[in-house]
């Protein structure tokens, strides 16, 4: 099943779409990382798997998702996590640190949910507080093209969306303080998000846009 939904996957998404996949390079050799994600449309979840083309990933998704049954079994076959995002929810993560340690490789978009306006929201501090406190190492990318009205738009006209993924270098965060906690977490999260902005069109900054971290980088960028 799995093979035929690969196969599916990558026909419906060459016949819609026109992708370029960047950055490859940064991808560590073995799992166990985060690829941490902008979330601008519908199909951001399926480009993951086009774009490492490999079963050994897990993508957490809205639990709410797996309350349809045809949804809830395909989200087995695709390995996904279904998460209360609004409160904690000690036994998602708990299978997510159980499957890093596995060597699978965690792919999340750190503001929780798609961008209904097309631009970066403030992104959430899970992803955050569990590299840090596992170690894990990051690898930012950035998907645009993908917003849900450019893609409808282009079906109408039987045109295929030109889309874009970048992955940046992979990061470490420092450990955990005991002081400053709220702080220091807003500080990881906000280096997370500011680094997949940097590779992200102007338009989808977003809260991002002008935050200082974001343009520090588009500064070393220049370099």
């Amino acid at each position: 099943m799995k093979k035929f939904l690969r196969w599916l996957i990558h026909t419906v998404l060459k016949i819609i779409t026109k992708i370029e996949a960047k950055g490859y390079e940064h991808l560590p050799e073995k799992g166990g990382f985060v690829i941490a994600v902008n979330h601008l449309g519908f199909l951001d979840t399926p480009m993951a798997f086009y774009a490492l083309d490999n079963w050994n990933l897990f993508i957490p998704v809205a639990e709410k998702w797996g309350e349809i049954p045809i949804l809830k079994w395909l989200g087995r076959q695709l390995n996904l996590i279904f998460i209360d995002r609004f409160n904690p929810d000690l036994k998602s993560m708990r299978e997510m640190m159980k499957r890093m340690e596995e060597g699978q490789t965690l792919v999340i978009a750190p503001e929780g949910t798609r961008a209904r306006d097309e631009k970066m929201a403030q992104g959430k501090p899970g992803v955050a507080y569990l590299a840090s406190k596992m170690g894990w190492q990051i690898v930012p990318v950035a998907i645009s093209g993908t917003e849900d009205r450019v893609i409808f738009e282009n079906l109408k006209r039987f045109r295929r969306s030109d889309i874009l993924i970048t992955a940046g270098e992979a990061f470490g965060l420092p450990s955990f303080p005991k002081d400053r906690r709220e702080e220091t977490l807003q500080e990881f999260t906000d280096e997370i998000m500011c680094r997949i902005a940097v590779m992200l069109p102007e338009k989808n900054r977003g809260y991002y846009a002008e935050h200082p971290r974001l343009k520090e980088l588009l500064s070393d960028k220049k370099i």
